[in-house]
């Protein structure tokens, strides 16, 4: 059973660290990203087809155009890049790039050059508002529901954002999430001076399945085709993203300090044996004579978790912050987060950890009077990855 509690705020350990975003499933979109290998000729193309809509380099944009539509790039795919831009370039540079794109096809077609047409977008739902529709969009896309000040600040932008951006256009099918992350990130690398949504299109690029490898070719592609200046600025968003440096904001985002310097310090490395990855364990009540259970207070990194394992006597976990999966064997994975309290049966096959993004602590209550914790065989990648797809 989970239950949700307001935890009082001495609890913050840490804020909100690295969003990084693993995939996320956009059902029949057409696939153009391979997670595990570098990018190929059309996801290039798009590359440099997103930078040069969005800087307005229309002479580049249309060696751009011919080169995706000779490595197989369909019409319509690049269509809804260019549309879908406009959202962060604006109207002026996606229409300008929509006509050059036009004259390209007048010109490959008065050379006898016939190119595929692609997959239409299939029709929008019906049963439900376009905020209902794009609200739900946006919160598979980021893996969280989107609040932030500026939102109160301006409700219309948060209404907009929802109904059109992720509603209308993130909506439409016919392309996958990771290609629109990929066209958004090369769009903004390309403008320069927005660092901050550059970042956060990393993480959200992450999130649903661009690598780290994958990111740092891209950048690559922006330096070369479009400028220097641009390339080393998005390699430095970037890097701030993939290898924290040592300033005070990305101490918060090390998890190792996150725990050393968490509310309950003086944390031991968990065995090996019985967790995937790096958590931290500070045993702050042991049970003894008198008391039949214990507390502890855990910290996982990014993508750690416990093995599965069973407690005699049951458990109770008090999440404190982060983001983590609880899962009992053969049940579907419950995502938790801060303020949660999740009772764990006696003798119930289970793990718990942390999503993929982000650390995670909790405190483990544990009933030990028939007996202490049997461990079991690790989660394995698999069924971990099948979780966080979800």
């Amino acid at each position: 059973m989970s239950y949700k509690i307001n935890l009082m705020k001495g609890f913050k350990i840490l804020l909100p660290a690295l969003c990084f975003f693993v995939a996320t499933k956009n059902l029949q979109a057409q696939d153009l990203v391979n997670e595990n290998e570098p990018f190929n000729m059309k996801q290039r193309s798009i590359v440099a087809i997103s930078a040069f809509t969005a800087n307005g380099d229309l002479q580049k944009l249309t060696a751009s155009l011919n080169e995706g539509l000779d490595e197989g790039l369909t019409i319509n795919e690049i269509k809804e890049v260019i549309v879908q831009l406009y959202a962060y370039a604006g109207f002026p540079r996606s229409l300008n790039a929509l006509n050059t794109f036009m004259e390209v096809l007048k010109e490959r077609k008065a050379k006898g050059i016939g190119d595929s047409k692609g997959k239409e977008p299939s029709p929008m739902p019906t049963e439900k508002s376009k905020l209902e529709f794009g609200t739900e969009m946006q919160t598979k896309l980021v893996g969280q529901p989107i609040k932030g000040e500026v939102y109160d600040f301006a409700p219309a932008i948060d209404q907009f954002l929802k109904e059109h951006l992720f509603g209308d256009i993130f909506g439409r099918d016919n392309l996958d999430w990771k290609t629109r992350e990929l066209a958004t990130i090369s769009a903004l690398a390309a403008i320069g001076g927005v660092e901050n949504q550059l970042r956060s299109h990393f993480r959200v690029g992450m999130y649903n399945g661009l690598t780290g490898p994958q990111l740092s070719e891209l950048v690559s592609i922006i330096e070369w085709k479009v400028g220097k200046k641009e390339g080393e600025a998005a390699g430095a968003v970037l890097q701030s993203v993939l290898q924290p440096t040592n300033t005070k904001r990305n101490k918060e985002n090390n998890t190792q300090e996150f725990a050393e310097n968490a509310i309950f310090p003086s944390a031991e490395k968990a065995r090996p044996e019985h967790f995937t990855g790096t958590a931290w364990i500070n045993r702050l009540v042991a049970a003894d004579e008198t008391k039949t259970y214990s507390v502890g207070n855990v910290v996982f990194e990014p993508g750690a978790r416990t093995a599965w394992h069973t407690h005699p006597a049951g458990q109770i976990l008090v999440v404190l912050d982060g983001k983590g999966w609880y899962q009992e064997k053969g049940k579907p994975a419950r995502l938790i987060s801060e303020g949660d309290v999740v009772v764990v049966p006696s003798n119930t096959v289970h793990w718990h950890g942390a999503a993929m993004d982000t650390p995670f602590t909790h405190l483990a209550i544990t009933n030990i009077k028939d007996g202490s914790v049997k461990w079991l065989q690790h989660v394995t990648d698999v069924e971990y990855n099948t979780v966080n797809k979800h």
